[in-house]
């Protein structure tokens, strides 16, 4: 329980507003014990398979991933995957730290994983000695039993070298758009050492998004080689020259993110909400958009951190709030109550629980407190906001099933379905 309760303290940096108008209040919600009988083991996601089957896969930490049908105790659970002897949770803030399902899986079975490793494998991959590596792997389901993974069907399609063992960020998902996104931290340490924040030429401290369908040829002569992925004609630096690879990454959606911990589409509007842990002062909750450039390490939230150049534009972050209350008159809500380590959810768009409806729920891991806001898209504010639920045991990551309803993920290891009362 102690280096379970360490690592989301090191996650949330602790080593190193008032509602514009009033809209429909926020309900009560309640958190309702489900899957009682899985083991207390710290999970960090959990995603329904996208065919039907009613299966949701959790993941956790140590390397393992387990099948339990929805509705079940948890007692019926099976395990799909274990890569526990390649100890990718060596430190705090490593791991395997989630799953996604190809939109086609119910008929070509793919799906993918994020998990750490360190001492990289191939020394060509890091120019800088970097001791550690996110590794971002594609599977298939065994042709014998829909509740396995083939292990010998891995094929790596990006390792992106670490400098440090923490801010590794960590999810995968599928957007709207059909490509593969996953969301790095800016290497670890503290201060962005490296100013990874607004370096286009390295993926940290990025919102990635790929497309697992295509392969890129990049470089030229000698150094001519096909990807194990594509681009996304769209993505933002997608015509910038490659500089001998030095240029900006083809693979970046937006960037300038510290720790990236937890992010999701809005069901309804395809919007993409990301939960950006803060350093020392300020936590914040993003709208990320295609190409834009969210501060770190020039600003933590809204304020300023390090130099930056003069003129230079950042997306203001939707909600942020403090770590000490005699900041919070300076904040962009000053009656947000003050936190630590934001954790990053959903907007509701479940049928269970009407009154939830296009509410952002978002959590803070110290205290532990659930958050909520509605936001309106046409004004682009924040219409209402406060505290949904104070707890004792710490969520480590939201949840999002099939249906749409949502689920907190804690610390104890501990699951719950998010109610309304």
């Amino acid at each position: 329980m102690i280096k379970i309760r360490f690592l989301l303290l090191s996650v949330c940096g602790l080593l190193a507003g008032t509602s514009l108008t009033h809209a429909q209040p926020l309900p009560a919600i309640a958190l309702k014990p489900v899957f009682t009988q899985l083991t207390d083991e710290r999970p960090v996601w959990m995603s329904e398979a996208p065919d039907g089957s009613g299966r949701l896969f959790f993941v956790y930490q140590d390397g393992k991933i387990v099948i339990v049908k929805k509705g079940s105790d948890g007692s019926d659970a099976k395990e799909f995957l274990n890569i526990v002897d390649r100890n990718p949770h060596f430190e705090n803030e490593d791991g395997l730290m989630s799953i996604a399902f190809h939109p086609g899986f119910a008929t070509n079975g793919l799906f993918y994983i994020y998990y750490n490793q360190k001492n990289p494998k191939d020394q060509h991959l890091q120019p800088q000695n970097y001791p550690f590596r996110s590794v971002i792997s594609e599977f298939k389901v065994s042709a014998t039993n829909a509740d396995m993974a083939d292990m010998k069907s891995e094929r790596i399609l990006l390792e992106v070298p670490q400098p440090f063992s923490n801010h590794k960020g960590g999810e995968l998902a599928f957007g709207p758009d059909g490509y593969l996104y996953l969301g790095l931290g800016d290497g670890g340490a503290g201060d962005d050492p490296f100013g990874s924040g607004q370096n286009t030429a390295t993926l940290l401290a990025k919102m990635l998004r790929i497309d697992v369908n295509s392969r890129a040829t990049v470089g030229s002569g000698a150094r001519k080689h096909e990807l194990p992925y594509g681009f996304p004609k769209d993505n933002p630096f997608i015509h910038e020259p490659e500089m001998g690879g030095l240029g900006a990454r083809k693979e970046i959606f937006a960037y300038g993110l510290r720790n990236p911990w937890r992010y999701s589409f809005d069901r309804a509007t395809g919007a993409l909400w990301v939960g950006d842990v803060g350093q020392d002062l300020w936590e914040e909750v993003d709208l990320v958009t295609n190409g834009g450039n969210y501060g770190w390490s020039v600003r933590e939230g809204a304020h300023h951190f390090k130099p930056g150049p003069v003129g230079a534009q950042y997306v203001e972050p939707v909600m942020e709030y403090t770590h000490r209350a005699n900041l919070q008159a300076e904040g962009m809500f000053p009656d947000h109550p003050t936190g630590n380590c934001v954790i990053g959810g959903y907007v509701y768009r479940g049928k269970q629980f009407p009154a939830l409806d296009g509410v952002y729920i978002y959590a803070d891991y110290s205290p532990a407190t659930l958050y909520g806001l509605r936001y309106d898209d046409a004004t682009q504010k924040v219409t209402e906001h406060g505290k949904l639920f104070r707890n004792t045991d710490s969520i480590t990551s939201f949840a999002e099933d099939g249906d749409g309803e949502l689920y907190a993920l804690m610390q104890s290891g501990k699951i719950y379905q998010i109610t309304a009362q």
